[in-house]
């Protein structure tokens, strides 16, 4: 009898997955965002659902959470309804910086999440103002030699992706870079266009403008592969740095006890409007690449990401605010 009854729990199970699958969604998607307005992560949160609404009808909500380091919108969304209804947004300091810098992160990515896929991938950019005294790797490195921790950098912040991925470009040639702090992208590029400081990391969208002035021009990438975006950027191991791949990925994550036959719907869902060319062509506008990688390779992306700043993170002494 117990085996029967086991037999007959299993079969509901097959059976119960898929109808989940097909009856979802039921009611309008709730999408967290860890940041205010306008960033890059809710302008690929609304870029995505808005062209999935036109595609499959489907009602959304994208709602911001900025704050805390982004463990207020992360853990509301591990802690919301496993139904499917609500999703988070989020991108490479959730849950490959935020681990490696903060003891006490209030969230495990496999305990808490299933990771559904990257939604976009943008590459970030050393870059100097127009007059610094150099125009490549080797001669940014030539500098911080000669003047140790006086070669100043800017960043969206202290411990942001763009700040790890300035102090591992200096600890793969072997320098010491000096870390300029400023409160999100914008205004790292713009101290950099200004002249406040010589270098920044900083992503695309964030220097746009100052690349079309001419106030500020590119050393290079930090990411192991040059960007169709400008395919005559080269990458810093092309420059003498070898060993660097940051990048500033967004993507969408369930909780945990979302069904499998749901987070297989999101994906597919999600990867094909990924592959409409005028969504990619959205995306390529502000020098990302759009995503649609299958969960479990998303999943080892994040686990691999996530041990590289942990080691920038030790041996570069980056503290969080």
């Amino acid at each position: 009898m117990r085996s029967l009854a086991a037999l007959a729990c299993a079969a509901l199970m097959t059976v119960t997955l898929p109808a989940a699958g097909q009856d979802y969604p039921s009611k309008p998607i709730r999408v967290l965002v860890p940041f205010a307005p306008g960033g890059v992560v809710d302008v690929t949160a609304r870029l995505l659902t808005q062209k999935m609404s036109e595609r499959l009808g489907w009602s959304f909500v994208v709602e911001n959470r900025p704050g805390g380091n982004g463990f207020i919108a992360v853990t509301a969304a591990a802690k919301a309804a496993p139904d499917g209804h609500t999703l988070l947004m989020a991108h490479t300091g959730e849950f490959a910086g935020n681990p490696a810098l903060f003891p006490d992160v209030p969230y495990e990515l496999e305990r808490d999440f299933k990771p559904i896929t990257m939604v976009s991938d943008t590459p970030m950019l050393l870059v100097a103002s127009k007059d610094a005294p150099f125009n490549t790797f080797a001669e940014v490195v030539a500098a911080a030699k000669e003047k140790p921790g006086t070669v100043g950098f800017s960043s969206p912040g202290n411990g942001s992706i763009n700040h790890l991925a300035g102090e591992w470009l200096a600890l793969q040639a072997n320098v010491k870079l000096l870390h300029v702090p400023y409160k999100g992208g914008a205004p790292a590029a713009a101290a950099v266009a200004a002249g406040e400081v010589p270098l920044g990391v900083v992503a695309v969208p964030a220097v746009q403008t100052h690349l079309r002035t001419g106030r500020v021009k590119v050393i290079g990438l930090t990411t192991a592969q040059r960007t169709p975006y400008d395919k005559s950027w080269v990458t810093a191991a092309e420059g003498g740095i070898p060993g660097v791949d940051s990048s500033n990925w967004v993507g969408l994550f369930a909780p945990k006890g979302v069904p499998d036959a749901i987070v297989q719907k999101l994906y597919d869902e999600v990867k094909a409007t990924l592959d409409n060319p005028e969504v990619r062509e959205r995306f390529a506008q502000a020098g990302a690449v759009t995503g649609g990688m299958p969960p479990a390779e998303f999943l080892a992306r994040i686990k691999t990401d996530a041990e590289r700043y942990k080691e920038v993170v030790k041996k570069a002494n980056v503290k969080p605010e």
